[in-house]
């Protein structure tokens, strides 16, 4: 019989086989949990038509419209947007030597010479910063390659919905851990997603009304930045605050970058830090280290779309490999970071937790 030890080292080789698997398929994996993720966010309402005695096809044709126009409005305020950054940033050719100028003379009176500054100022340029600043958004373009992908696999798994929560229910009496650990993910990643969201546009609202009151271009843009990065956790808000900032200072000097950085911090620390977590709770059952291993993972894996995902990711990945198998559950408090949870599964499908000390 093989000792614990060895049956992790080898866990942990097949895990890394898989992420190779997965990273060499991201173009199918990526969209294919997109999908995946967007069809379990709009199950609520998929439900909440159900329970109103809507036939089967306005169960799959609402849900699906929600999610196309969502697709549709995301992609295309992002292709303008990014065009009109792309246009905008070589205007502030000027105000960059200026600001370079500047820096130089700063430097020389730290005894930095101007043939070192020199060089590091050529490596520079202003028509460089476009790709720098759009990096991140047009690298999320690429969902627009797999767009129709995409669609294809959420209406797919639409017409699926209610014969796939039908099949799950009849293994509730043979596998109820596997039904249990489904049940409990969908339930946690759909609160995750609908809590992110909301605490999501409401900071990208107070984020752009506020760039628009300090006079920096495109707060709409920086806006809908702002929303997408809350996905992501722990560094989403840097990611999202770097662009304006940068702008600000291009725009209207050291002052206002200033005051982008502390409206920034202040409205997200309030809001992400402060109020959002006792709305999402313990959703999605992952401890802080290891959802910043997560997304330094996922976004090896699967790129930008990778950090966006990497908390369903992570969540689906424990619903399978932990919470489904009882052998591997005492890895439940390294996971989630909290007293291991006993569970027993009630009538219904539910669940109950009995904490103990273990």
């Amino acid at each position: 019989m093989m000792s614990r030890g060895l049956r992790i080292l080898i866990g942990l080789a097949a895990a890394m086989i898989v992420l190779a698997g997965l990273r060499s398929v991201s173009a199918i994996v990526g969209p294919a949990f997109l999908a995946l993720t967007l069809t379990i966010a709009v199950s609520p309402l998929r439900s909440w038509l159900k329970r109103r005695g809507a036939p089967p096809w306005v169960l799959m044709t609402v849900p699906l419209l929600v999610v196309l126009l969502v697709l549709l409005a995301f992609v295309s305020s992002l292709v303008v947007s990014i065009a009109q950054l792309a246009g905008l940033l070589p205007t502030y050719t000027d105000e960059y030597n200026a600001m370079a100028a500047g820096v130089t003379r700063w430097l020389g009176t730290f005894g930095i010479t101007p043939d070192q500054i020199s060089a590091a100022v050529k490596a520079l340029d202003p028509s460089k910063l476009v790709p720098l600043v759009q990096g991140f958004l047009s690298s999320l373009l690429g969902v627009v390659s797999a767009f129709v992908l995409i669609l294809l696999l959420v209406y797919g798994m639409s017409l699926d919905a209610g014969p796939t929560q039908t099949a799950v229910r009849k293994l509730e009496g043979t596998r109820p851990d596997l039904v249990r650990a489904l049940t409990d993910f969908t339930r946690s990643t759909c609160r995750y997603l609908v809590v992110s969201s909301i605490f999501g546009l409401v900071v990208a609202v107070l984020d752009a009304g506020a760039l628009w009151l300090l006079g920096v271009p495109l707060p709409l843009l920086w806006g809908l930045l702002a929303f997408i990065t809350n996905y992501i956790p722990n560094i989403g808000f840097i990611l999202g605050l770097v662009p304006p900032a940068l702008l600000a200072l291009l725009d209207s000097g050291w002052v206002t970058m200033v005051w982008v950085i502390v409206v920034y911090s202040v409205l997200n620390f309030v809001i992400q830090s402060v109020i959002q977590p006792k709305y999402a709770g313990e959703s999605a059952g992952l401890s802080t280290t290891v959802t910043m291993l997560s997304l330094l993972v996922w976004s090896v894996v699967l790129g930008v779309l990778g950090a966006i995902l990497a908390v369903p990711l992570s969540a689906l990945a424990r619903a399978l490999l932990v919470d489904a198998d009882p052998g591997t559950r005492w890895a439940i408090p390294l996971v989630s970071g909290e007293a291991r949870e006993e569970r027993t599964t009630r009538p219904g499908g539910t669940s109950g937790k009995r904490r103990s000390s273990g």
